[in-house]
């Protein structure tokens, strides 16, 4: 799940504009990545954490709150807070997906064992706990530690909604509204409470996030049939393979027949796939328009996040904001 490497994209002039308050984050998750006791545990952070990725949740809890005008040091501590519990929830991803690859690299369940990955992992949780109480703020730890549960509500939603023909668009958004948008959400929201804005404002930041984090979801999801390796971080058609309902097989299973129909239960339900499957999944979501529609959503969340903007005030910082909300759905335009 990624955005491309290319220069000049929103996220790596955000990167430009917050450099200083990155290296600050970069140094604290360093820090608070040591463990005295078990060495284990800065050999497994380290892999994930240094393999390249874009920094963008805890960007967005950064560009927020200089977006505010916040001007104290608790950011940083909430962008490190935010990154904890994103490492986190991939390290636990990987295991119970049986992931072999992330970001370019091998996952550390692979590396390592699925016991390392998953108790790093709750170090990690543990960590951003810690991190995320030094700031002295009661609000934002409600914040924080409610997006935390909702994160793991939302994955095991998923794994009780994968295969289920049954799952329909609410289901998917309440899924990707906790694996995906509930840390955007966090994130941003943070950053206007730290800064002590108007209630007003802090609605917008939060609904902002959450509306990129459905539209960045969306188009992850609409990649996996059209994407490239290079771009979006794993192989094309990963998610059939995995039987994972996303929105474009949402949409087709909507509008089946009983031919397609016995194809989406034999290749979703019963996993029994077959070479040429994914490109008669492909054929059939091209028959009923299912690829465009999802494009079409993903297109208004990313709207919806813009729009979200408009409350806050004008700052260089915002316009980039913007751009990364046009950006994210750019990938599928």
């Amino acid at each position: 799940m990624g955005l491309d490497d290319a220069t000049q994209k929103p996220h790596d002039r955000l990167g430009e504009w917050l450099a200083e308050d990155m290296a600050a984050v970069n140094a604290l998750i360093r820090e608070r990545m040591a463990s005295e006791h078990a060495p284990r545990i800065p050999e497994v952070t380290a892999h994930l954490v240094e393999a390249g990725g874009k920094r963008l949740r805890p960007m967005l809890t950064l560009a927020a709150a200089r977006l505010c005008g916040y001007d104290g040091p608790y950011h940083v501590h909430l962008a490190a807070t935010v990154e904890f519990i994103h490492t986190a929830t991939l390290l636990h991803d990987d295991v119970v997906d049986e992931s072999k690859q992330r970001r370019g690299r091998p996952t550390a369940n692979l590396l390592w064992d699925n016991k390392s990955s998953v108790l790093v992992g709750d170090y990690l949780f543990a960590r951003s706990f810690q991190l995320m109480t030094e700031t002295n703020n009661m609000r934002v730890l409600s914040i924080l530690s409610n997006a935390s549960a909702v994160i793991a509500e939302g994955e095991v939603l998923q794994l009780t909604a994968a295969q289920d023909l049954r799952t329909d668009e609410a289901i998917y958004l309440k899924v990707v509204r906790g694996k995906t948008a509930a840390l955007f959400s966090a994130a941003t929201e943070v950053g206007g409470v730290i800064a002590g804005v108007s209630e007003d404002q802090i609605r917008a930041l939060y609904d902002y996030g959450d509306a990129l984090g459905i539209a960045f979801q969306i188009a992850d999801d609409l990649l996996d049939y059209g994407g490239t390796a290079a771009v979006i971080g794993k192989n094309t058609g990963d998610d059939f393979r995995e039987r994972k309902l996303t929105l474009p097989l949402i949409k087709a299973i909507a509008k089946a027949d009983a031919e397609e129909r016995a194809f989406w239960v034999r290749t979703i339900e019963k996993g029994k796939q077959v070479e040429g499957d994914l490109e008669m999944a492909g054929q059939i979501m091209a028959r009923h328009g299912a690829m465009e529609a999802a494009r079409v959503d993903a297109l208004a969340w990313s709207e919806k996040a813009r729009n979200a903007l408009n409350k806050l005030p004008a700052h260089p910082l915002r316009d980039m904001l913007s751009d990364l909300a046009d950006y994210v759905v750019a990938r599928i335009a």
